[in-house]
């Protein structure tokens, strides 16, 4: 008996068929032995009747009896095997919710440590110990645990799912292949395995590329806000600047004025105080001398009055107040003079301002260059296609759909789907000009309305300098620009001129919606008999200082 409890001869209690341990074990006349129900059903399906071990052929099927000794050694076999696995689970874990468990342990079940492919059977680590040490089972293909082992069984011929049909692109068995797949192309399961996994680790490798893609573009997003905020921060921190100057210029100005008009009025309260005061003083004298003479012309004193008459006959020495006046101090142009002061200080701090912005936008300097295929056939373009002014020949060119055909204008090579772009152009020495930029479906064929509307955002100079707006809007300038700057904020909205030199503001285009792709616009005009030209030149960005 101690030779039915070894471990080495346990796959002597094992069915050949089921490849179980067996259940009623019967003996056929060869001397194989299988579990009853096994052999009946194999016998059942397969005619005529033979041995599944050494292929012996009964023409009549034997009649099957109970093999006595083998069902108690079986049974001794499934005690010993009850009681490992009793001592052993206690070191085992039972399987938590989510695991897959045994299918073998009755009562608590254990954690399974593989599930086998041709049982459909998940073993917990006891259980799975005849799969590593019976022979026959070692065949058996082992996998981590997985639960609906069913799943893996043709549901048409109740066999393993261990090919893979490539035509129809679905798993199927051994007998699919040669029935329903026989011209398909068929493969081992563990072929498409392995070339689908190679797939799956390129499109991994392609997912971990995006995710990481993502992250930067995360991290650039991150960065974009951290240098909003900076950039919002120095903007407030310079605006609170300038606002508090101003403020503390304008109540300076104020304070300066109240100074002016208080110290013209205490002057004028001084020197009314100043004659008062005299005035009050000749009073007094001609006071005292007033007393003097009455008491004099009262005396009876013949003589005394004679004496003292010559004295009193006359005034006492006093001013001539005829021509003396207090004038109201004079206020007019007191304030006005005030506000001018006030304004040039303005003034100033505007400039600054416009100088410090210009200096930004300068920062997003582009080089522009002219597109021939663009330009009206009189226009006369430089070989670096940096400058252009209009001729009087009108020249043979292509009429491609690019290139303008009435008005005497061109476009920019270069076009500018986001962010901020900026340019300069020089126009000095000329009468007439157009500059802006203007979307890629512009008509070039007609005649051309410069207007938001229908894609130009331009300023010009003719008689005067107007911005086409939705209106037309005249431009009052301090001076004329000899270079102008052009300035695109393509998710903001905006288009801003610039004259250069001055460093101020000329015009802005503002809550633009741009869908498509802008090119820089240029216009030199007609020639206008010599007196206009002078060419449009694309100048470097010198950044101011």
């Amino acid at each position: 008996m101690s030779a039915v409890s070894c471990l080495r001869s346990e796959d002597q209690f094992l069915c050949c068929i089921c490849l179980d341990v067996f259940t009623d074990p019967v003996t056929t006349s060869c001397g194989h032995n299988f579990c009853k129900n096994c052999i009946t059903e194999h016998w059942n399906v397969n005619v005529p009747s033979l041995c599944p071990v050494c292929k012996e052929v009964f023409n009549i099927r034997p009649d099957l009896k109970v093999n006595t000794l083998l069902t108690e050694l079986v049974a001794q076999f499934r005690l010993e095997a009850q009681q490992k696995t009793s001592s052993s689970s206690s070191k085992q874990q039972a399987a938590k919710p989510g695991e897959v468990p045994c299918d073998i342990c009755t009562g608590i079940k254990l954690k399974a440590l593989k599930s086998c492919l041709m049982c459909l059977t998940s073993y917990c680590e006891t259980h799975l110990e005849p799969h590593l040490t019976a022979s026959r089972l070692k065949r058996h293909q082992l996998m981590d645990p997985v639960e609906n082992l069913e799943d893996r069984m043709c549901m048409k011929h109740d066999k393993p799912l261990e090919l893979f049909c490539k035509t129809d692109q679905t798993c199927v068995c051994m007998l699919c292949s040669v029935l329903d797949h026989k011209t398909h192309d068929v493969v081992p399961l563990k072929e498409e395995y392995e070339g689908q996994k190679a797939e799956l680790g390129k499109t991994e490798a392609e997912i971990q590329q995006m995710i990481q893609k993502r992250r930067l573009k995360i991290q650039e997003i991150k960065h974009s806000v951290d240098l909003s905020k900076e950039d919002a921060d120095k903007e407030k921190a310079e605006g609170v600047q300038v606002f508090t100057a101003l403020k503390e210029s304008v109540e300076r100005s104020l304070n300066e004025l109240i100074e002016t008009i208080e110290e013209k009025q205490r002057t004028a309260e001084k020197q009314a105080e100043d004659f008062i005061k005299e005035l009050e003083q000749e009073i007094s004298e001609l006071k005292k001398r007033s007393s003097e003479v009455e008491k004099l012309s009262r005396s009876e004193d013949h003589l005394h009055l004679l004496q003292n008459f010559p004295s009193l006959k006359a005034a006492p020495p006093t001013k001539d107040w005829t021509e003396v006046s207090v004038r109201p101090p004079s206020y007019e142009g007191t304030v006005v003079r005030a506000v001018t002061q006030l304004e040039e200080t303005l003034s100033k701090e505007m400039k600054k301002l416009f100088e410090a912005e210009l200096k930004r936008v300068q920062q997003y300097a582009v080089d522009v260059t002219l597109d021939p295929d663009t330009a009206y056939p009189e226009l006369i373009l430089s070989d670096d296609g940096k400058q252009v002014n209009c001729g009087d020949v009108m020249k043979n060119l292509p009429d491609n759909p690019e290139r303008f055909s009435i008005n005497p204008c061109v476009l920019g090579k270069q076009s500018f789907s986001s962010g901020r772009f900026y340019f300069e152009v020089q126009v000095k020495g000329k009468t007439k000009w157009t500059l802006g930029v203007a979307k890629e479906s512009i008509n070039r064929k007609g005649l051309i309305t410069l207007s938001p509307e229908d894609g130009y955002w331009t300023i010009w100079l003719r008689y005067d300098y107007i911005a086409h707006d939705d209106s037309s809007v005249r431009l009052s300038l301090k001076s004329q620009p000899q270079k102008v700057g052009v300035f695109v904020d393509y998710e903001e909205g905006l288009v801003s001129f610039y004259d250069v030199d001055a460093a101020a503001l000329i015009y802005s285009f503002t809550g633009c919606s741009f869908t498509e792709k802008l090119y820089p616009y240029f216009s030199p005009c007609n020639s206008d008999g010599g007196k206009n030209s002078a060419p449009l030149i694309i100048c470097p960005v010198n950044q101011t200082a």
